[in-house]
């Protein structure tokens, strides 16, 4: 061959390596497109899988998490939930929303609640919704009870000389203030819509954990549970982790092969799910050979979404 043929045959191979790449991006960028159009669904897990949401940090009425559950109820692709509960509580109304969300999925679909380092107070009523608890042996949890807290600044105002006067249609309305100790009135009031909500709470507890309520009523004086003493308790089904929420899940034909799924907040989790739906269209459209799964996965969160869409090219094979 001569040297001419040669020069023409790597300059081929260069304009097909050009317009592969560029199909390549094109594709990534369709991807993309069809992320956001979808708004963040899956566009590659399209088979059978068990959803796991996280819940952590102060439980408060959060829509975001109450249509995320929604979709998750919804969605017949999704077979089980797996509830990951790291909290030390919230608002009572917060719990009570999220608690009637799961237990519209578990209408539909086994729902494990999986207690992660501590699941307390509200946090443990969102894991009563669960059919079934796992939590880990030196795991925190109970606290079952309500309270509620206000400020009171009237020692401070006194020391700079500062007074609130104040008119008002009824002795116990905007009771208590922060500005004037409580009437014994004021605090029959507040204590009274305290121990409604702890009622409630308790009734719920023993409704969900099949326990009689006088036994609950003795668990619930804000006393707080490691996983172990938990399970002694029967506020907890079992002790583990991974492997017990698949033993259970099994129980309900929920096969084991069946993988997890994270549905995370859109916002958190769109760039570990886009470098997903990207290798899953490149595999689809053919080019399976230039991604290796997690190592492109990886690359996507780490690089594109810091460096710029050329940079997909960097480090791959290393």
């Amino acid at each position: 061959m001569d040297s001419s043929a040669i020069a023409d045959r790597r300059q081929l191979r260069r304009k097909v390596g050009f317009w592969r790449i560029v199909a390549v991006l094109l594709l990534v960028a369709l991807g993309f497109a069809l992320y956001s159009v979808a708004g963040g669904d899956l566009v590659v897990n399209r088979g059978p899988q068990i959803a796991r949401v996280k819940i952590s940090g102060l439980i408060q009425d959060d829509t975001e998490l109450l249509e995320r559950l929604k979709k998750i109820e919804d969605d017949n692709r999704v077979k089980a939930l797996i509830v990951s509960i790291s909290s030390t509580g919230g608002t009572t109304y917060g719990g009570e929303r999220i608690f009637k969300a799961i237990r519209a999925v578990a209408a539909k679909k086994p729902v494990v609640s999986d207690i992660r380092t501590v699941a307390a107070s509200a946090g443990y009523m969102i894991a009563t919704a669960g059919d079934d608890i796992v939590a880990g042996e030196t795991s925190i949890t109970g606290s079952i009870g309500v309270i509620f807290q206000y400020p009171q600044v009237k020692d401070l105002m006194d020391k700079v000389g500062v007074s609130l006067d104040e008119i008002k249609s009824a002795p116990l309305k905007a009771e208590p203030s922060p500005f004037h100790p409580a009437s014994d009135d004021a605090k029959a009031m507040i204590r009274n819509l305290v121990m409604d909500s702890y009622d409630w709470f308790v009734d719920l507890v023993a409704d969900r954990r099949k326990l009689p309520r006088d036994e609950v009523v003795k668990l619930a004086d804000g006393s707080i549970f490691t996983g172990r003493q938990a399970l002694k308790n029967k506020l907890v089904d079992s002790l583990g982790g991974d492997e017990a929420i698949r033993a259970y899940l099994d129980t309900r034909k929920v096969g084991k092969d069946i993988p997890i799924v994270d549905w995370d907040a859109s916002g958190k989790r769109s760039s570990f799910f886009f470098s997903k739906a990207a290798a899953g269209l490149l595999n689809l459209f053919g080019y399976g050979d230039l991604v290796k799964g997690e190592d492109f996965q990886k690359l996507m969160t780490e690089k594109l979404f810091l460096d710029g869409l050329l940079s997909v090219w960097q480090g791959v094979g290393h």
